[in-house]
């Protein structure tokens, strides 16, 4: 059985998401950061909030590496940050480049736009029509012209009667050879797929930067078959693509990444927060549900006992005890807290985490790590075959009841598991002083 928590992972709400436009979406996101909060946050302090975490200024166990387990191995949708942390780096280099490479391409303003307080380009002139004359072009010669005027760089394409052509009719020199013999994926030639599927056709113009880049983030975030495709809807798709086939500028994604940040922060990162206040596995906690049941048991049988008895009502009150523990266990248990573990500041370690030393590199860092690089991401992010999955079935339940802790290193968790544990002692207090009170209104049995 792989290893869950008593924390019930919600369902990927995607109708909420698709009601909103891209408008309404960044405004909410606009919204949510102007005021401090991460949207949908109810209770979630600053402290642990999603900017917060993203900048890596949070501690254990609230990384950017564990809200990306989490995801992966938890909610199922870790390609929403994974594109999420690639985009804001890829924004980050494309804004180092020189001037003269960003002028190759152009910011998108959509299909119809134009950028405020530019005028039309002229029309084609008969000399450059009888250039275009017979090629793929033909039909689209003022998309060329307008390239060739506000950019110095510009080259034209090669025509189809050109030698060293792929099947498309484009050039094999501008495109990524990445299928070798040992079974890599062409990306190049699945992005092509995705243009045609979407009813595009794919004219890359191979001197704009992070071309060969944008093409793979294609073949793995967008295309059908891609290892980490991304849950956009057919119209999102479309527009990126029409987006993508003239600019690599960051623009292009705008729609899209306005999806991808709507759903991590007002869904996944509320749900990742509440996920990381439980410090026990599911048998820690259901062993604590145990123990409170048991307290509660106890305290009956204690009331129940000297109540029947000759002794005065104010031996009653020392039943209070068990109702005390055993109500607040249950409480918290209920919150997927262990008290025991909590008196320690401690938590259970994941399951990915228990077999990390085997399954993982050394001085694995987040900032090191490949979160932005597309080299590692061809693999998807399925977990079933991982290693930690079959050792963790072999172990047994009393292992897993007891195994091993770690100190909660982020101060604001301690303070809400703090909180939540001076809740649990309230509400014990409360209930177990009115069961006492009832129990202490009973004359006495007198039966020994």
């Amino acid at each position: 059985m792989v290893y869950s928590l008593s924390y019930r992972r919600p369902a990927r709400v995607v109708s909420s998401r698709d009601s909103l436009s891209g408008e309404e979406k960044q405004k909410s996101i606009n919204e949510s950061v102007n005021s401090g909060s991460s949207g949908m946050s109810h209770g979630i302090p600053e402290a642990l909030s999603f900017d917060r975490i993203i900048a890596g200024g949070v501690c254990p166990p609230c990384t950017v590496r564990d809200f990306m387990n989490y995801l992966k191995y938890i909610e199922l949708s870790a390609e929403n940050l994974q594109f999420y942390l690639w985009f804001r780096d890829y924004c980050k280099r494309f804004d180092e480049l020189p001037q003269g490479e960003k002028a190759l391409a152009p910011e998108w303003f959509g299909e119809n736009a134009e950028p405020e307080n530019q005028t039309r380009p002229p029309r084609v002139s008969p000399e450059t029509a009888a250039v275009f004359k017979g090629t793929d072009f033909a039909n689209e010669p003022k998309v060329f012209e307008t390239e060739k005027a506000t950019n110095p760089f510009f080259t034209p394409p090669r025509t189809p009667n050109s030698d060293n052509k792929n099947d498309d009719g484009y050039s094999i020199d501008s495109l990524d050879q990445s299928m070798s013999s040992g079974g890599k994926v062409n990306h190049t030639q699945r992005a092509s797929g995705a243009f045609q599927s979407a009813g595009l056709k794919w004219k890359p113009l191979s001197v704009q930067p992070y071309r060969e880049e944008i093409s793979r983030v294609i073949s793995i975030y967008i295309a059908d078959e891609g290892t980490r495709q991304l849950n956009l809807s057919s119209k999102e798709r479309t527009t990126l693509l029409h987006a993508l086939q003239n600019t690599t500028h960051p623009s292009a994604f705008k729609e899209v990444i306005a999806t991808v940040e709507w759903s991590l922060r007002c869904q996944a990162h509320p749900n990742f927060i509440r996920w990381t206040i439980c410090n026990g596995n599911r048998p820690r906690v259901i062993f604590a549900r145990g123990l409170g049941v048991g307290g509660i048991v106890g305290g009956l049988l204690a009331a129940i006992i000297i109540t029947l008895s000759s002794a005065s009502r104010a031996w009653r009150v020392l039943s209070i005890i068990g109702f005390l523990i055993g109500i607040s266990t249950l409480i918290a248990a209920w919150k997927g807290m262990c008290v025991v573990l909590h008196g320690m500041h401690h938590r259970h370690l994941r399951p990915w985490e228990l077999f990390s030393s085997d399954d993982e590199p050394g001085g694995y860092d987040m900032k090191s790590d490949s979160y932005t690089s597309l080299d590692s991401q061809d693999s998807s992010n399925s977990w079933e075959d991982e290693p930690w999955v079959a050792k963790y079935e072999k172990r047994n339940l009393v292992r897993k009841v007891f195994d091993r802790e770690v100190w909660i290193q982020e101060p604001a968790l301690r303070q809400i598991q703090d909180t939540i544990f001076l809740q649990a002692i309230l509400g014990a207090f409360t209930i177990s002083v009115i069961i006492v009170g009832i129990f202490c209104a009973f004359p006495k049995g007198n039966y020994f």
